[in-house]
């Protein structure tokens, strides 16, 4: 008979109408993997019928197969949404009994755990205060709202760069007159002409000879031990010393005569910018996270060579090191302020009181490697402290492989955990639960749990949502089949009955 036929491939089209009907409606669901209805035929057992002679008697549903296909990926910039883009499934905790989803709309309790919409945990591996991930086990996630602890600054790297051509130091030259000259000299004293030159920390001695006409002079420089060819004097006329000062004298002098010219350095004073060439400043943090602005100060003393000052800006600056740099404007070596290289190249040792409790004085090191002494403006490349305040959690981020970033305040990250992912052997073995989440048995196979972007796990993006992977046009398509399908099998009914109907009027 027709019917039973009939009647199993009306009932397998209504099935598939359902399959269908519930992929459109949850086109719009996020993380949602349509299905596919799978159709078998029947056969009646019987051992004595032959194979050629048999005939069906109907269809039967096998199985609604779930397309695990990638569904496309919308951001909403919202911190809590996660996207997978590859394999695998979220972890999700149901009072200890663990289901998996695609859906990666997730949000805080108020006990600060993540949680989908029907309060199910997000599970990963928990990160411990200093930010390492602990990947032993899986816990429930949670965002910590304490504060970050502060960090005591111990260190500043500082690059900078000192202008070559800036002025030496100095004052005006102190001159002395020979203790045995009887000459009618006088002079105004020694004039600096380039403030830059090196040459005017040198000392200098003018020498003169009266027995010849008219009176010579020599210039020795004390400092390098060379003296200059014997020169006419006139008097009015200035005299050279170096490159960088003049020293003029007025009067006859006699044979013997001499005067000595000695450079006279500028007393450094941190509330004066005239007597330091370069200041800069930054922040340091004590070990509760109080801060205080250090300043550093650059003296030019000879070419090449700077005095190096450091101190708090409420106290008194001191003198902590030298510089010293070549030709080409490359730091050489570094000293300390008595003179000795400093125990580690280029790191000058100090330390600024503290006052709100915390430990004191606190030691720090100023790095100055990255400095240059070149022809141009003083100026800071890069001028990096370590250490930080105490910090509140302003905003968090995912990254590509899970790691849940939190952002603090004090412009410091950390890591609070790392989401994970599980993949089965067998996706379709999973039971479909509802609310987008499945079930592990035996047929998918234990759960492989790994962090994403490792093995055959995919990958995360934060703030985006996965689509519903339902092809709209398609389904519309299958729907119009899956129609037809259900008149063929009632028009079969309605044969067999026409039939039986011309039977019975016999």
């Amino acid at each position: 008979m027709g019917y039973q036929q009939g009647l199993s491939g009306v009932s397998a089209a209504s099935q598939n109408l359902d399959v269908i009907g519930n992929n459109v409606a949850n086109a719009n669901t996020v993380g949602f993997k349509s299905g596919s209805a799978q159709f078998a035929d029947m056969y009646a057992n019987s051992v004595a019928t032959a194979v050629g002679n048999q005939i069906g008697i109907g269809t039967r549903l096998s199985e609604v197969q779930q397309q695990f296909s990638q569904g496309t990926i919308t951001s909403t910039n919202q911190a809590l949404n996660v996207a997978i883009n590859g394999n695998g499934f979220f972890q999700l905790s149901n009072n200890g009994s663990l289901v998996y989803s695609r859906n990666g709309v997730f949000q805080l309790d108020k006990n600060g755990f993540i949680t989908n919409a029907q309060g199910l945990k997000l599970m990963g591996y928990a990160a411990n205060a200093q930010g390492v991930v602990n990947t032993a086990q899986t816990v429930p996630l949670s965002v910590p709202t304490t504060n970050i602890a502060p960090q005591a600054t111990t260190r500043i790297v500082a690059g900078l760069n000192l202008n070559a051509q800036d002025k030496l130091m100095l004052g005006t030259p102190a001159v002395t007159a020979g203790t045995g000259n009887t000459g009618s000299l006088t002079t105004p004293g020694a004039t600096i002409t380039n403030t830059a030159s090196g040459t005017n920390n040198d000392t200098y001695t003018v020498n003169f000879n009266a027995a010849t006409t008219p009176p010579t002079y020599t210039v020795t420089n004390t400092t390098l031990g060379t003296t200059t060819a014997a020169a006419n004097y006139t008097a009015g006329t200035a005299i050279q010393l170096g490159n960088g000062q003049t020293i003029t004298f007025n009067g006859t002098p006699a044979t013997g005569d001499s005067y000595t010219i000695k450079p006279t350095p500028v007393a450094f004073n941190q509330n004066s910018s005239s007597t330091y060439n370069y200041s800069t400043s930054t922040t340091v943090y004590d070990s509760l996270g109080g801060s205080q602005q250090v300043n550093m100060y650059f003296t030019k003393t000879a070419a090449g060579t700077w005095d190096v000052y450091a101190g708090p800006a409420t106290g008194t600056a001191q003198l902590i090191g030298h510089a010293n740099f070549n030709t080409s404007g490359t730091l050489l070596g570094t000293t300390d302020k008595n003179g000795v290289a400093t125990a580690t190249p280029f790191v000058f040792n100090f330390s600024v009181p503290t006052t709100d409790g915390s430990a004191t004085p606190q030691n720090l090191t100023l790095n100055i490697g990255g400095t240059t002494q070149y022809g141009g403006k003083n100026g800071v490349n890069s001028l990096q402290p370590d250490g930080y305040a105490a910090g509140t959690l302003t905003s968090f981020t995912i990254g590509a492989d899970g790691t849940l970033t939190g952002h603090y305040s004090n412009q410091q990250t950390a890591a609070l955990g790392q989401i994970v992912l599980a993949n089965f052997s067998n996706q379709n073995g999973l039971v479909n639960l509802g609310n987008n989440e499945f079930q592990q048995t035996s047929a998918s196979g234990v759960a492989q749990i790994s962090s994403p972007g490792s093995t055959n796990h995919g990958v995360l993006q934060g703030g985006a949502v996965e689509n519903s992977n339902v092809d709209l046009t398609g389904e519309l398509v299958k729907l119009i089949t899956a129609q037809r399908n259900y008149q063929a099998n009632a028009q079969t009914i309605k044969t067999q009955k026409t039939i039986d109907q011309t039977l019975l009027n016999l």
